[in-house]
């Protein structure tokens, strides 16, 4: 299934919001690890109210090889499951972060490891586990990446704000 991006970047600034007031009242600490997002993710993040307080960074990764040695990514396709997994696992020890935010995918303009343009894996580490989705969006590769944005800073927030999730 594919996804459309959100109508408009308020819609980030808004869910970072959220985010900052979540973890501030939970005492948690918050990070991410991102590829085709080039850094989009942690800029969101930072710019939030009181980010000093519960942002422990993030780490863009957008080179392959960096995956693979950084975060202990294993060698083979970066656009899959294990790769968003590995990163958010690796981006938490590193940063020391309670709950992390991981992205990787194809914004374009062309396929990678075999994945077509649009197809993102996020990954969410925190709370004793770690969990996995795959999204499919459309549009040319700034849509791509502030729909990927959006969606990571959702799935971020939803864990602050209930860490069972």
């Amino acid at each position: 299934m594919r996804h459309r991006p959100p109508p408009h970047p308020a819609h980030t600034t808004e869910v970072c919001s959220r985010l900052a007031e979540a973890a501030l009242a939970r005492g948690l600490t918050v990070g991410c690890a991102e590829s085709l997002t080039s850094g989009r993710v942690a800029s969101a993040l930072g710019a939030a109210p009181d980010a000093a307080s519960w942002f422990r960074g993030g780490i863009v990764a957008y080179a392959r090889e960096v995956k693979h040695g950084l975060l202990r990514v294993p060698a083979g396709p970066v656009v899959c499951a294990e790769a968003a997994r590995m990163m958010a696992d690796s981006a938490a020890a590193l940063l020391g972060a309670d709950i992390t935010v991981a992205v990787t995918g194809v914004g374009g303009p062309t396929e990678q490891d075999g994945r077509p343009v649009g197809t993102v894996w996020f990954a969410v580490a925190g709370a004793g586990r770690t969990t996995v989705e795959e999204r499919h969006f459309d549009g040319d590769p700034a849509r791509v990446v502030e729909a990927t944005v959006a969606r990571a800073v959702d799935l971020l927030t939803a864990r602050v704000v209930d860490p069972a999730r």
